[in-house]
């Protein structure tokens, strides 16, 4: 689950939302790699582009100002 990552390189817009996943929804793929885990948080773009899945919810808000972007929480 820790990857490089540079989906946030070219952003629109400053705004990203975080919202908890329940694991159980993922692809098979990312079920396999984030291990024993319920729920991990989710960064999406305005558009619905998912950028990134973290275990954290603080982690996913230090990640997208990190970024210089600004998280928004969704539920």
């Amino acid at each position: 689950m820790n990857s490089p990552f540079k989906a946030f390189a070219q952003v629109e817009s400053p705004i990203v939302y975080v919202r908890p996943v329940t694991v159980a929804d993922l692809p098979d793929e990312l079920r396999e790699q984030i291990g024993d885990v319920e729920t991990v948080y989710s960064v999406h773009r305005p558009d619905g582009e998912r950028v990134a899945l973290v275990r954290e919810r603080s982690m996913a808000f230090s990640l997208a100002r990190q970024h210089d972007l600004a998280p928004v929480s969704v539920h």
